[in-house]
């Protein structure tokens, strides 16, 4: 089939090329094969084109030959324009057919939109993953239905915060440093900015509890919610421990791989099941009956956000991410091969590179509209950032565990914390 193509006025039909025997069609003019009906006669592409060109230059050529009587075949035609537009002419192209060169214009660019919008509504062809892919996926999200309750209904006997317990208070060495406990003191007061967070439990009757904290100049209230949250991030390690032994490929690695990569990766898993159930309208974690809100104690929103970690939650909340995707992140997290201590590198490597390869398949698959064309470097973009707010986190936890032991067993073990 041969339509009517963009530098001809709509004619006849597009017909076939082929005659009634099955037969090629040729062309009118010079018995060339035809291509379709080019300015009201079949004709080939070269006698379309020789015509345009001749009516639009308007001049009249002369025959050099025999007086306007040569042959126009396939072999000549180049040899006599002047006969050739004759031929033209006598077959039946009609002058009138030819567009202007803007209408010309107009016309194609109606034909690349409509060629868009049909490359639009068509389905593309379908990616798939391997058999191996869909099956590492599947055993991802088994291992985090097991392992990851969102609800958090089993997050139970929990410490509250001190001064809305019955617990022990700061100690008094602590509520009034001086000399060189005061820089570490204020050193500690900052790397607790990012803790300030305040707290709803609703009871299982309805009743909501609030905890707002308000660090007083002594300081009594700065390390409040630390027990709450220690209980917090112990309940979460022990869900990543258990979500890593679930996964075969995590089994199948040295014991002492094993507790190398959970050392390294504990806090990014942690912060990626996390980021499941944070509320960017809010800025909430809604964990079951409790809510975490970080206090903007720097009185404005924008410095809010440069807080590292909260940063992290709202550009990752914005990728809109699949379960899937948040499954095989946390893979990637946690074969990572350069964490200190891996032995077997180049086992872990290679299965952090399958575990990649899946998550771009997944999205090629999943996600071919245009709009997600990045979504696999911005993922592993954030993983890198993940990476660098770990090494801060690590650092800050050791200070303030220094000055105020607040960590529990499993805590201490996972962050290699010495009680001496």
């Amino acid at each position: 089939m041969h339509c009517e193509t963009a530098d001809s006025a709509p004619g006849k039909p597009a017909v076939s090329t082929l005659d009634g025997d099955g037969g090629p069609q040729i062309c009118r003019v010079c018995g060339d094969k035809a291509t379709g009906y080019h300015f009201n006669v079949m004709t080939c592409e070269g006698c379309k084109g020789f015509f345009r060109r001749a009516i639009k230059r308007n001049t009249r050529p002369r025959c050099p030959f025999r007086k306007g009587a040569c042959e126009i075949t396939q072999k000549t035609r180049r040899q006599c324009q002047a006969c050739r537009l004759r031929k033209c002419l006598e077959s039946g192209m009609k002058k009138e057919m030819i567009m202007s060169d803007a209408a010309v214009e107009q016309r194609r660019a109606l034909i690349r939109r409509k060629k868009r919008e049909r490359m639009g509504t068509q389905p593309l062809e379908a990616k798939s993953l391997t058999e191996e892919q869909q099956t590492m996926i599947r055993e991802l999200m088994d291992a985090q239905t097991k392992t990851f309750d969102t609800t958090f209904s089993h997050f139970k006997d929990f410490r509250l915060p001190e001064v809305l317990s019955s617990g022990p208070g700061i100690p008094e060495s602590l509520q009034t440093p001086s000399g060189e406990d005061a820089a570490k003191w204020s050193q500690i007061r900052e790397d607790l900015c990012s803790l300030k967070v305040s707290l709803r439990l609703r009871g299982k009757d309805g009743s909501v509890w609030n905890y707002r904290p308000q660090a007083d100049s002594s300081g009594k209230e700065i390390f409040s919610l630390l027990p709450h949250m220690a209980d917090m991030s112990t309940y979460m390690f022990k869900g990543i421990i258990n979500f890593a032994k679930v996964i075969s490929h995590f089994r199948d690695l040295p014991i002492e791989d094993q507790i190398s990569l959970l050392k390294g990766a504990t806090f990014e898993l942690c912060q990626l099941r996390f980021n499941t159930v944070f509320n960017a309208e809010t800025g909430t974690w809604e964990c079951g009956r409790l809510s975490y809100c970080l206090e903007d104690t720097a009185g404005g929103f924008q410095q809010l956000l440069l807080e590292p970690v909260l940063k992290f939650h709202y550009m990752l909340k914005k990728l809109q991410l699949h379960k899937e995707e948040y499954v095989l992140m946390q893979a990637i997290s946690l074969f990572s091969p350069d964490r200190p201590g891996v032995v077997q590198r180049s086992v872990v490597d290679q299965l952090q590179e399958r575990f990649a390869i899946a998550l771009k398949a997944y999205i090629e698959c999943n996600r071919p509209q245009p709009a997600h064309r990045f979504l696999f470097l911005k993922i592993m973009a954030m993983l890198t950032e993940l990476r660098s707010i770990n090494a801060q986190h690590t650092q800050r936890l050791l200070r303030i565990q220094d000055i105020h032991p607040f960590a529990t067993p499993l805590m201490r073990e996972l962050f290699s914390i010495t009680d001496g």
